[in-house]
């Protein structure tokens, strides 16, 4: 349940660079006429370290484009950056810069209306767009064959999208992105403190004082024209850096880049920013009072902006405050079981940069925030007194060098660092200068950043308790944000649009799509295969680019065995496995694997617990060391066990808080109620207060075995290398493998809507659920899967088109069918405006009877067989991919070539048979109906439905 340690963002990068090469003029490639080489920066084979290799271009109107090349996967990766986000927005226009995200989304002149999901999604590829306060990005990763459709899409929507802008796509997308908000912001627990505290740590006239979402009222506000004059201000190719990596020839690239992107005009110039750091005259306190149940405190400090000198300094200083097992506030806070969760980070931007520290009090009255900001102030002023020792430097650094080592595991990645880099930098290696900042960080300069903008220096306090429980604030408040400056709003007319617009002039057809190149040819990974001595089937694939090994250990030890009455024990029991050992204590254990930079990790599911394992190749060795101690020789210690147990109970107060968790719950209860699969996987408060330490000591020792065990290896080493460095889980003994009977499963003959209240909800969770069929890779599952593509499968798919797209209902609707070893189900969903509930439900189920009776369409047929069968050039790329696909051989017993088998299927199976699939699978009056919202206005409208509906409380 902690926050997310924004810090970690910018320092795992740190640690990128070795010796490179620049080339010069003469080393480039035959240009096309308008394209500039700017730099080329070369790998070095002898370098300890990785670069990411690239080549720099400009076009004669201003766009950036940067090559990297990557051959190892069939795949290429395309960023186009625009260096605009909501920190270029006017006073009163707020959201506009994510709000433009959503537009280039809706087709342009030459592309049709929801066209770009499709075209994409039909070539077995993936996209997306995220907006920032600094930058806005969008983003495919396609089969290398596709690249310049993707260029022709991208730079349509660059040159050519204002015709294709309409009121009616406006309104739609106002609704869609109010939606987000309400999903994200207003009904969730905690959605609101980033704007509460920007508006506290920020003056109104400076743009980091709203968020990126912007205010609803502001977007109530503003016509279709404000909005395309914004994009004629921003979105011009002088202000946006394109990115391209994978399997690419550099000069038919550069070719296809200068066609579709060089005949568009420059946008008016765009300078840099200004650095706008704060400072405050006096501490500033705030209360939100909120639907929690525990209390928050959230302080923040003005600190530098982005690339300062400094800014290395306070990364790794927030990671002694607040980053890990060793740091003060979880020694000092958590591991004392005073909080449920404390930490700190260090949120740097491009204009202005915060240092945050949060803790998260106990539910109840022992979450008194005045109490416990004295204790975090207390721990902040002994740190001037103890200092930061080297050893804390060292473990920090280890653990950012390999993140960034691992971080090169994909080309998305890779291609996404050097478009930042560009952007905010104007170099693509800046990599090195960050670098230089992290080796140049030492405990003075740590301490020193620590005195200029922490010790004495003012902050916002901002404290989050229940709602009616004032008294719980860490201090009364006293400030109020300014009234906000909302200028006099001047439409914009016709004639003043015109006079901004650019014309781009092609000496070739843009109407015409460019179709892909020679198929391409996704290869399965070659797989190994051996058993230890005891039994422990161990499959592996080398992965060479590098140098790094992820292991998964998965023993039977999973929550179906866990006793009635003791949900939650699979969970707590891998939890104290992460605490101490009869040989050392968990801080030491932790400060071992950070500094070689290694992770280990245990994760109870409903089949095993897996243990997961990252490493450097040169560190394995110590690191399996660790896994042996800590899987061999868990402490169990009694105040490890009290203290785990305590944030257990308080971690499920958090989840139980969550409209998804309600709605997860209850489809559990509805569909297998009575049964082990119906039990929360965390628990309820009633289980995990009935656990003693002697159950999880009992649960060891009896499904922590390995009989039943297997093992994954993905990396930079073969099976002669790894087998003997295995040699001590070959020597293991333990349990039989346990066996599980399968309970039945209760019948729900006819359909219900299950009302779950969420009082004053501003968005209700609509679920429609049925049981389905257990796992099969290649059977009537995975057929369904293929049948549910079009209904419910993807972006363009009839539900989210019809709820988000035709009705602005919702941010997301889909629908998906899973299964495990013994049970499925078949599940359809989307968070809805709250007023707009009862038509979402009529909506789905008229679209599911729709399919159910009438079928798919010839169309929908071969969109569906181009998607799914072009995708797997995707599917292989990572060692998390391959891992993954790895696990599910072992877990199912699948043989090697079920991808191929699932490939024939999905180009041959028939448009009867999915259609015979639809009419079985997706009858809407086979599911029950599961609604958590606002129950007293809800039940009322629900009941005109003319189905039972009951009140359903989760278990809790």
């Amino acid at each position: 349940m902690a926050l997310v340690h924004k810090w970690f963002v910018g320092v795992a990068l740190f640690s990128l660079a070795g010796c490179s090469q620049f080339a010069t003029q003469s080393e480039s490639p035959v240009l096309p006429q308008g394209v500039t080489f700017v730099e080329q920066l070369k790998a070095d084979p002898t370098a300890d370290t990785p670069v990411i290799p690239y080549q720099k271009y400009r076009l004669a109107n201003g766009l950036t484009v940067i090559l990297h090349e990557d051959n190892s996967d069939p795949l290429v990766h395309v960023d186009v950056t625009y260096h605009v986000g909501s920190a270029r927005e006017e006073l009163g226009k707020s959201g506009f810069a994510h709000f433009f995200e959503h537009m280039m989304f809706q087709g342009s002149e030459n592309v049709g209306d929801q066209e770009h999901f499709r075209l994409i999604t039909e070539a077995g590829g993936t996209l997306n767009g995220t907006t920032n306060r600094d930058r806005t990005n969008y983003f495919e990763t396609v089969p290398a064959n596709q690249l310049e459709k993707i260029l022709w899409l991208e730079s349509d929507r660059m040159g050519f999208l204002l015709g294709a802008v309409s009121q009616r796509k406006f309104e739609i997308q106002r609704s869609t992105v109010k939606n987000e908000r309400a999903q994200r912001y207003e009904n969730r627990p905690y959605g609101l403190v980033y704007e509460q505290i920007g508006e506290a740590l920020f003056p109104r006239t400076h743009p980091y004082s709203w968020q990126t979402i912007g205010y609803v009222e502001d977007l109530d506000r503003v016509d279709v024209n404000d909005l395309k004059a914004f994009f004629l201000r921003w979105y011009g190719p002088n202000n946006a850096t394109l990115t391209i990596g994978g399997d690419i020839d550099a000069a038919q690239t550069l070719e296809w880049v200068n066609q579709y992107f060089g005949s568009i005009p420059r946008g008016p110039e765009v300078a840099k920013p200004s650095k706008q750091p704060v400072t405050l005259d006096q501490n500033r306190f705030m209360t939100l009072e909120d639907n929690i149940q525990q209390p928050m405190l959230l302080m923040a400090w003005p600190t530098s902006y982005n690339g300062a000198e400094d800014e290395a300094s306070l990364d790794l200083l927030s990671r002694v405050i607040g980053g890990g097992k060793n740091s003060l506030l979880y020694q000092d806070l958590v591991k004392t079981g005073e909080v449920v969760d404390a930490g700190a980070f260090h949120d740097c931007a491009e204009l202005a940069c915060t240092f945050y520290v949060y803790a998260i009090g106990q539910s109840g009255d022992k979450g008194n925030l005045n109490t416990l900001r004295g204790k975090v102030t207390g721990i902040l002023k002994g740190l001037e007194q103890r200092g930061v020792n080297t050893k804390e430097l060292n473990e920090i650094k280890g653990t950012v060098e390999a993140s960034a080592i691992f971080g090169l595991q994909s080309v998305s990645g890779k291609v996404s660092q050097l478009a930042a880099y560009e952007t905010f930098y104007d170099d693509p290696s800046y990599l090195k200068t960050e670098l230089g900042k992290l080796r140049a960080v030492t405990t003075d300069s740590m301490e020193q950043a620590y005195m200029r903008y922490l010790k004495g220096h003012p902050s916002v306090t901002l404290s989050v308790v229940p709602k009616g429980r004032p008294e719980l604030q860490a201090a009364v408040p006293n400030y109020e944000p300014a009234p906000r400056i909302i200028p006099e709003h001047k439409k914009m007319s016709e004639a003043e649009l015109q006079k901004q617009m650019r014309i781009a002039k092609d000496d070739f057809d843009r109407t015409v799509m460019p179709q892909p190149s020679s198929p391409v040819e996704a290869v399965m990974p070659s797989l190994y295969r051996f058993e230890l001595a005891n039994g422990i089937k161990v499959l592996g694939t080398e992965f060479r680019e590098t140098p790094t090994v992820e292991l998964q250990l998965v023993v039977p030890a999973g929550r179906r065995f866990e006793p009635a009455g003791k949900d939650g024990l699979a969970r707590l029991t891998a939890s104290m496995m992460e605490e101490a050992s009869q040989k050392s204590t968990a801080e030491a254990l932790s400060s071992r694997l950070d500094t070689l930079g290694s992770t280990i990790g245990f994760t109870a599911g409903q089949y095993g617990t897996v243990i997961s394992v990252t490493s450097l190749t040169k560190n394995l060795p110590q690191t399996l060391a660790i896994l042996e101690e800590r899987l061999f020789h868990p402490a169990f210690n009694a105040d490890d066990f009290a203290r785990v147990k305590q944030q257990a109970l308080e971690g499920i107060i958090y989840e139980h808080q969550q409209p998804s968790w309600l709605a997860a719950q209850a489809t559990r209860e509805v569909l297998y109620g009575g049964t082990t699969f119906s039990r929360p996987p965390e628990g309820t408060k009633a289980s995990l207060e009935a656990i003693t330490l002697g159950d999880v000591k009992a649960f060891y020792s009896r499904y922590y075995t390995p009989n039943g065990a297997d093992i994954a290896v993905v990396g930079d080493i073969d099976q002669a290398q790894l087998t003997p460095q295995l040699g001590f889980l070959a020597s293991w003994q333990g349990q039989p493998a346990p066996v599980y009977q399968t309970p039945a499963l209760p019948e729900r003959n006819s359909q219900t809507v299950w009302l779950v209240d969420k009082p004053g909800a501003p968005q209700t969770v609509v679920r429609l659920v049925r049981q389905g069929l257990p796992y099969d890779a290649t059977g009537e599952l995975y057929q369904t899967q293929l049948a549910n593509f079009n209904l419910a499968g993807n972006f363009n798919s009839r539900i989210n088109l019809n709820l988000r797209e035709d009705k602005g209902f919702t941010y997301g609707a889909g629908g998906y069918q899973s299964g495990g070893k013994e049970v499925g189900l078949s599940v359809f969903y989307a968070q809805v405006r709250a007023d707009a509930s009862l038509a979402s439900v009529k909506e789905f189920l008229a679209e599911m009877q729709r399919i159910a009776t009438e079928g798919v369409t010839d169309k929908e047929m071969d969109f569906m067989r181009l998607a799914v069968g072009q995708k797997d050039a995707l599917n292989y790329e990572t060692p998390g991919k391959k891992a993954q696909l790895l696990g599910q051989i072992l877990t199912y017993s699948l043989p090697d070539n079920f991808v191929e088998t699932r490939n024939d299927i999905a180009a041959s199976i028939s448009k009867a048979e999915i259609n015979e699939l639809a009419a079985k699978w997706f009858n809407p009056d086979d599911y029950q109906i599961i609604v958590v919202g606002d129950a007293k206005t809800l039940q009322p409208q629900l009941e005109t439905l003319g189905r039972p509906v009951k009140r359903l409380t989760p278990a809790l």
